[in-house]
């Protein structure tokens, strides 16, 4: 695969016209086609602000939508699953034309999802998807699947088993990985983990990568919430129970830029990082400042960037149609089944960003400005 899944034919991508809808959705509302965007409400409920890539994405979507001249309702619900669904419930409650949901829990929501859908309302199911449930009539996310491949090929290349394309270079080790995974109820952590699992099982099955704590499955891998903390305490437990023989960290699969952090968190602590043990090959995902700071200084060896701006720029596209009475345009009808149906899907690209990558990805395109990366916090 490429170094850059890059954001290829992007802006034609979100260019798609509208296709007429014939039935319309489970929630479509074609009471809304003719009214000015100024009476109309969209819910949009994001899981927290503890995540900077989070409160990012709450941010496109309220002030796109907004620029759109729709009224907006956006609520962080803390990471807490009660909270979240008496926020939507709320929502709804005050009327509501359109939901935008990043849950929490995908499988936690199908009583407030049945009140939308039983009152009209069109539901965007957003970046995470919404499972067990028929009312959810859209989904805008990435190429999940292969966000977890470029993070596999990231881990290669960066014990130089592969190059950056994916090609092997012929090194053999063995080298010393460990992998995780993110949070089981976030229904992108298994897109994720089978994505990088199944880039490295070929050379696991062929020694060049050893995963000496034999903790291979999503199961053993998960972090719950997807917290830095929880991966922090993992790490100090693998360390201490596969590692206290002498032998070396060489690399470690993470999902995620705050798993990541709590991963170096604990490496350090163990003295990795230094001439005589050099920190560990470390993967990562959504870009977020801290992060890139510490790619740049060479501790985090890379991260996937999923550019917020566009998914909002989706949902917005998606949510527009609904209200016009029409169906969004999807890139895929296949993949995403909710457990009840297939979700029609609008998937975005992805793009690895290395040390290399950080000026012309990040900072060139306005994503960060060189002050925050070489602070590492936001302004």
């Amino acid at each position: 695969m490429n170094k850059k899944l890059g954001l290829t034919a992007l802006g034609a991508a979100l260019a798609l016209g509208l296709t007429a809808c014939g039935g319309g959705g489970a929630g479509s509302n074609n009471d809304t086609a003719d009214a000015d965007p100024g009476d109309l409400t969209i819910g949009v409920a994001m899981p927290t602000q503890t995540s900077e890539r989070w409160i990012a994405d709450g941010e496109a979507v309220e002030s796109q939508l907004e620029e759109a001249g729709y009224d907006v309702n956006l609520q962080f619900a803390g990471d807490d699953i009660p909270t979240q669904a008496q926020q939507i419930d709320q929502m709804i409650t005050e009327g509501a034309d359109l939901l935008i949901v990043a849950a929490i829990d995908g499988t936690a929501l199908s009583a407030q999802l049945q009140n939308a859908a039983d009152q009209g309302i069109p539901v965007i199911s957003y970046d995470r998807l919404i499972r067990d449930t028929e009312n959810v009539d859209f989904y805008v996310s990435f190429d999940n699947y292969q966000v977890g491949v470029a993070q596999g090929t990231a881990l290669l290349a960066g014990l130089g088993v592969t190059d950056e394309e994916g090609n092997a270079t012929g090194a053999t080790g063995p080298f010393n990985v460990e992998l995780f995974a993110g949070s089981l109820d976030d229904n992108n952590a298994g897109f994720f983990f089978n994505g990088a699992y199944d880039t490295l099982e070929p050379y696991i099955t062929d020694g060049t990568l050893v995963v000496k704590s034999g903790q291979t499955s999503i199961e053993q891998a998960a972090t719950l919430r997807w917290s830095q903390e929880t991966a922090q305490r993992r790490m100090e437990d693998l360390l201490t129970s596969s590692y206290s023989d002498g032998s070396v960290v060489n690399g470690v699969l993470s999902p995620y830029d705050g798993i990541s952090r709590g991963i170096i968190t604990a490496l350090q602590n163990a003295g990795y990082g230094t001439d005589a043990k050099p920190m560990p090959v470390i993967t990562g995902q959504d870009a977020e400042i801290a992060s890139v700071k510490l790619i740049q200084d060479g501790v985090q060896s890379s991260t996937i960037f999923k550019d917020t701006r566009t998914l909002a720029e989706q949902a917005v596209t998606a949510a527009e149609a609904f209200l016009e009475g029409e169906e969004p345009e999807a890139n895929d009808t296949e993949t995403y089944d909710n457990g009840v149906k297939v979700v029609p899907s609008y998937l975005l690209e992805i793009e690895t960003v290395y040390q290399d990558d950080i000026q012309p990805v990040l900072i060139d395109s306005g994503y960060w400005t060189a002050e925050e990366v070489a602070s590492g916090q936001s302004d």
